[in-house]
């Protein structure tokens, strides 16, 4: 199931590009849900690669996503144990910043003890990829 999740994510950011009825908000929103469900799964790494950082051969860049995952790591156990951990993401709403060339995407983190969060998620489109501010 957990192989499952990536290529119905995939499949869904695909259908939506070739029907040409998505709208960058939906784009982003999709990009942002999946980034998330990434960090729910542990799977650190795909969650960073949705950052916007700097390319990995500027030097110290690859220490610096190995600090990020320790981080991700440290950050996931404290909601496991606050909130019984992430359980599911939902998409809420987004919004475009026309000036600041942003998409704001509002995510929903539903925790394991039943409280729900609303996140701003900043998104930016670069070479047809949304990524994380």
């Amino acid at each position: 199931m957990k192989k499952l999740l990536p290529l119905l994510f995939t499949f869904n950011l695909l259908l939506f590009t070739s029907c040409g009825g998505a709208t960058p908000e939906e784009m982003a929103s999709l990009a942002a849900k999946g980034y998330y469900e990434h960090l729910m799964r542990g799977e650190y790494r795909q969650f960073l690669e949705g950052k916007e950082f700097q390319p990995l051969d500027t030097i110290g860049t690859i220490d610096r996503m190995e600090e990020h995952e320790v981080n991700l790591r440290q950050f996931m156990a404290q909601q496991e144990e606050a909130h019984h951990g992430i359980r599911e993401v939902r998409i809420s709403n987004a919004q475009t910043d026309t000036a600041q060339k942003i998409t704001n995407v509002f995510l929903v983190l539903c925790f394991g003890d039943s409280v729900n969060e609303e996140i701003v998620v900043p998104m930016v489109e670069r070479q047809g990829r949304w990524r994380m501010k």
